[in-house]
């Protein structure tokens, strides 16, 4: 028998979660890249024209409330990237926000159950406990420093901000699946993708220097590649994969790649960036893999 079934991974399911992996963790350096030249306004815009075009030409939109699309369009893609976006201009290394992005789990799980009446397991409050202790190594990083390890504390608290706009993403999504019978996934990331444009533009034109606003047009071919790396392949691809596995494996089974983000990220990171993680940065790193762990593991272990 060679068709996958939900225990086990095809050999191109495993490929297709490497490579999510992969683009994921490098989409940091990317961002990185694409900050040299384009402010982060600008940066998000040209990102979602790229997530757009030329797709929407031949998507329609998803049959679901507009109010979905409209929301999950301005928490993931003005709230999270926005977010995101300034904290790598301001003080944040690619290696790092890699890491700290993925408190998003726990920010997801504290609007799940503020929000959505779910309930905590014993497993993710060991977890939440251990990512607050991560968080707090990350905070000692800057006492009595402003700036540690190429990152500092505004950095810091930046991207922490973009991991509870993509968690609000989250419950905004999982809201519309539960009110969409047949929710499709490509369909609904392209669209929502349009959402952020014009929100992007307007930043611009109201924070942005004035001498930088022409500054796209002169942008180097390595900028615009960078910017359509993170349209169309950790975007669009790399959402369209990664919920092409959920649909076909149970979520215990996926999930557990998503720790391959942040390793390929912090890699990533000091390899091509020459990224600089200080002492405490990797005890919050090491407290919130296991945090982590924990959480997509846990229950698992304290049932043994």
């Amino acid at each position: 028998m060679t068709a996958a079934t939900p225990a086990s991974f095809s050999r191109n399911d495993l490929l297709s979660a490497l490579l999510v992996v992969l683009i994921w963790g490098t989409n940091f350096v990317a961002m990185k890249i694409g900050l040299r030249d384009l402010t982060p306004f600008q940066l998000g815009a040209a990102r979602y024209i790229f997530a757009v075009l030329p797709l929407i030409l031949f998507l329609r939109p998803p049959k679901m409330p507009a109010r979905w699309i409209i929301a999950y369009g301005l928490c993931q893609g003005v709230g999270q990237f926005g977010l995101l976006f300034l904290s790598l201009r301001v003080g944040m290394s690619a290696a790092l926000a890699s890491v700290i992005l993925q408190t998003q789990v726990f920010f997801t799980a504290f609007f799940g159950f503020a929000l959505l009446r779910e309930r905590a397991s014993r497993a993710l409050k060991y977890g939440l406990l251990l990512a607050a202790l991560g968080l707090i190594c990350f905070a000692m990083n800057y006492l009595g420093s402003g700036h540690a390890g190429g990152t500092n504390a505004a950095g810091f608290v930046l991207c922490l901000s973009a991991a509870a706009m993509w968690a609000a993403s989250n419950i905004v999504v999982r809201r519309a699946q539960h009110h969409t019978p047949q929710f499709d996934v490509v369909n609904f990331m392209v669209w929502c993708s349009l959402v952020p444009i014009l929100p992007f533009i307007g930043l611009t034109l109201a924070f942005d220097a004035p001498e930088t606003r022409w500054h796209w047009v002169q942008a180097p071919l390595a900028t615009w590649m960078s910017a359509a790396y993170l349209g169309w392949m950790a975007t669009i691809l790399g959402y369209a994969m990664w919920t092409r596995l959920l649909k076909r494996h149970p979520v215990n089974r996926v999930a557990p790649f998503s720790l391959g983000v942040p390793v390929v990220g912090i890699a990533a990171g000091m390899i091509a960036l020459g990224d600089v993680i200080t002492g405490w940065q990797w005890a919050g790193i090491s407290l919130i893999v296991a945090a982590l762990l924990c959480t997509m593991f846990g229950g698992r272990w304290l049932k043994s």
